[in-house]
């Protein structure tokens, strides 16, 4: 590649440090028209119209690709909307988002809604977005259409989802979707909980944690997990099950990925570096369903995913105003449920991961690698040929403070908030463009033409 004519390529990037799936290596990236078109080893000179030189401290990634957010847009803007979230994914090196059907208004369970969510979207895509169609009862007729549409697949909830909009399936309307999905080779995303030990759990009131968590036991994540195991089993479907939080869980679904089942699993940074024990009274900024658990299970959800039990890492962004956190009263039972993370988790997880001696490798693997390969982003996640120019420069060892206020979030409320962290991410380009902030040019993303 030496030797290049000026301008051959859109951008060069040159660093040190620069993401090779499992090892950083120095080298030199050449993007043109948005993808990556050639790697070379450092010093090669190729040349662009824009040259990024990394400095001695930074390392390229690949973007990260987050398959869990919820951007409430439109219907719910004040509580988010794509402006403000694609600018904290962005800022947080996340490069592509799927974003969840529930929370907007309509909620995305038929054609019809998902091109009126579009419509929102297309103007205000700061990184590229694809999106996720809901399963409710009565809707299995509009599933094949949305998947033509270019849905990444639909989620379900085994109990209310918070909003009356999105109704919940039983377990064997479940398994007719799981059964309705498989014929077109789709993917059902589950919110595994079961709403009849929900039921019988002690209520959640008042501005104790440790009453919140008692009335969200782990056996109600065990037993609706399990209810999605069987019935994957008995559909020979795809599924995944959605931001796990009970650590009892992962014997019986290593045992199905054993049994060749096509199941997937997620977990979410707050229960990867927030315990119970340290929540104070009140503190309904910590409060998310499934809620944040022991340090012993903690401990547990690292070992799944250090073993391969855990597939990957996503935030579950689930933003709300700060009047529904019900921040005066600090009451559990009444707050919304929804920790916003999209533009930490990065530094979240790989603060944790380096205290646990985990390599940035792995971390990325987590992020960007799997969640892309499981829902079929086939030109994301990694830093290869061919593949979208979508990248990050992070700068690993750099440290700040957890400031609410600075995020791009639109509602400044975090459980972070004054939490010392590692790792800054300091430039993000989305096919090829560095992010402004200003001029939106991110993508919207249709299911098998990624």
């Amino acid at each position: 590649m030496t030797g290049q004519h000026a301008g051959t390529f859109d951008l060069v990037v040159r660093g040190k440090q620069v993401s090779c799936g499992d090892h950083f290596s120095p080298r030199e990236i050449g993007v043109k028209n948005g993808k990556i078109v050639a790697i070379e080893p450092l010093g090669a000179n190729l040349e662009g119209t824009k040259v990024v030189e990394l400095a001695d401290d930074e390392t390229l990634i690949p973007g990260l690709v987050d398959t869990h957010v919820h951007v409430n847009e439109p219907g719910r803007t004040e509580w988010e909307g794509f402006g403000s979230a694609t600018r904290a994914a962005a800022a947080g090196g996340v490069t592509t988002i799927v974003d969840m059907p529930l929370n907007s208004v309509p909620a995305t369970v038929n054609v019809a809604a998902l091109e009126y969510k579009r419509l929102f979207a297309q103007q205000n895509a700061f990184v590229d977005i694809g999106f996720w169609g809901g399963a409710i009862p009565g809707n299995k007729q509009d599933l094949r259409p949305l998947h033509d549409d270019g849905v990444f697949g639909f989620k379900c909830f085994l109990l209310h989802s918070g909003v009356d909009e999105f109704p919940h399936l039983e377990a064997d309307e479940m398994e007719e979707a799981l059964a309705e999905v498989k014929t077109f080779d789709s993917l059902l995303i589950v919110h595994a909980e079961d709403s009849r030990t929900i039921d019988k759990a002690p209520q959640p009131n008042g501005d104790v944690y440790e009453h919140f968590l008692k009335s969200r036991p782990r056996g109600a994540e065990n037993i609706a997990i399990a209810e999605v195991i069987e019935r994957t089993r008995w559909t020979e479907a795809r599924s995944h099950i959605l931001h796990l939080s009970s650590s009892d869980a992962l014997p019986m679904i290593a045992s199905a990925k054993r049994d060749g089942l096509d199941i997937t699993v997620e977990t979410c940074p707050h229960y990867l570096t927030l315990l119970s024990e340290e929540i104070p009274n009140g503190a309904t900024a910590f409060k998310c369903c499934p809620p944040v658990r022991e340090v012993s299970n903690r401990e547990k959800l690292w070992e799944g995913l250090l073993d391969g039990t855990i597939d990957f890492i996503v935030s579950d962004h689930s933003p709300s105003t700060l009047d529904l956190k019900d921040l005066g009263n600090g009451d559990f039972g009444v707050a919304w449920g929804g920790v916003s993370s999209l533009q930490l988790g990065l530094s979240l997880i790989w603060t944790e991961a380096r205290r646990r001696g985990v390599g940035l490798d792995r971390v990325l693997q987590w992020m960007s690698t799997r969640p892309a390969e499981r829902v079929g982003l086939r030109s994301k996640g990694r830093l290869s040929l061919g593949y979208d120019a979508d990248m990050a420069v992070f700068a690993q060892d750099e440290s700040f403070v957890v400031d609410a206020k600075s995020l791009n979030h639109k509602n400044p409320i975090t459980p972070y908030q004054g939490k010392v962290l590692s790792g800054k991410v300091r430039k993000t380009f989305v096919g090829g463009k560095e992010v402004d902030y200003k001029k939106p040019s991110g993508r919207l993303l249709n299911r098998g033409l990624v």
